[in-house]
């Protein structure tokens, strides 16, 4: 028994450790590399299920690309994205990002069947997105187009119930109650900055990257600002790590000088970082209720914030982070602060 223990924690190790650096041939660099994310967010592991409940999201970020051209066959597609602002600097880099998620929201009160008008509304959301992204050393502008559904068929519900069958939690009794199906199409932007940055090659590094955003759409209209800053040692040369939220994926590599294409016993990092992200809302569906048609909402808090600490761990072409968010009260009726944890996985290949 012992043994098998020994044999499948030897074997785990070396998949993590070798695998993802073998996948790219001796010489190849961090701009041929692609990088695929895996999101998880729950506030179970602090001992509560409410208010934003579970969010999942997997991200694949493109190589970098001579032109958009080379990942976007269609001709009028490919003529529209040649002529928007801020994402075609012909001195940056140029990358396209897919995107699969899914949200789910709950009141506090999961007992109840009734609708309870002063908490939070049964809410989910199922969306694909579309990124397109523009990077230089210092700056990295995203615009990034959303698609999906709120409602019974983002299949939130289901999702929520099998896992809670599974695991043994309790189970929701007022899915019935939760917004109307509606199709939700969503624009952003993001422009983040990194600043005051001390890195060397290898060894101990420090950067600061505050960005800034817009949105637009039916599902969510406003602005965001905030910041990360990160220490360690063998920090990756990247643009942080974000939460499950549009216009965030950043944890592509810049250059062969990101510790993950050290060699072996070099590219192993660790580093500490905290962030802000402020968030000024003109509309939330999750909170608002559906567009055009009445439905359950609460009467939202104009302005919230996110406070994040987290540790990350670099391993050849692993990168694993782990945070703990605070974030401020959503709407007016809601009792207290949400909590939860977040971990994102990224595999660059």
């Amino acid at each position: 028994m012992k043994h098998n223990i020994i044999h499948k924690t030897i074997t785990i190790i070396f998949i993590l450790l070798f695998l993802p650096g073998a996948s790219i041939a001796g010489d190849e660099k961090a701009r041929e590399a692609s990088t695929l994310t895996f999101y998880l967010e729950n506030d179970t592991m602090f001992d509560t299920d409410r208010y934003y409940t579970n969010g999942m999201k997997i991200s694949w970020m493109s190589r970098d690309l001579s032109n958009y051209g080379d990942m976007v066959a269609v001709p009028w597609m490919l003529r529209l994205i040649e002529r928007l602002p801020l994402i075609n600097d012909p001195g940056e880099q140029h990358t396209v990002s897919f995107s699969l998620g899914q949200n789910m929201y709950t009141p506090e009160d999961k007992k109840r069947t009734d609708l309870i008008r002063n908490d939070r509304p049964y809410a989910g959301i199922t969306y694909l997105a579309f990124g397109l992204h523009s990077r230089s050393s210092s700056q990295m502008d995203t615009l990034e187009l959303d698609i999906g559904i709120v409602g019974r068929h983002s299949y939130a519900e289901d999702s929520q119930t099998e896992f809670h069958k599974w695991t043994g939690a309790e189970i929701a009794n007022g899915w019935e109650n939760q917004i109307h199906d509606e199709p939700i199409l969503n624009l952003y932007f993001e422009r983040k900055w990194k600043i005051l940055q001390i890195r060397n090659s290898e060894g101990f590094g420090f950067d600061c990257i505050p960005y800034a955003g817009l949105a637009a759409g039916n599902a969510y209209t406003g602005a965001n600002l905030g910041g990360q800053v990160r220490f360690g040692w063998n920090i990756p040369n990247d643009f942080g790590t974000n939460l499950i939220r549009p216009a965030s994926d950043s944890s592509s590599p810049l250059d062969d000088t990101d510790p993950r294409f050290f060699r072996l016993f070099h590219s192993i990092g660790i580093h500490l970082f905290f962030g802000v992200n402020g968030k000024a809302v003109a509309r939330n569906i999750l909170l608002d209720g559906n567009t055009f048609r009445d439905s359950h909402s609460v009467d939202k808090e104009p302005f919230c914030a996110d406070f994040i600490g987290g540790i990350g761990l670099n391993i050849q072409r692993v990168k694993i982070t782990f945070s703990y968010v605070y974030q401020t009260k959503e709407f007016e009726t809601q009792k207290d602060e949400q909590k939860f944890g977040a971990i994102a996985a990224s595999f660059t290949f």
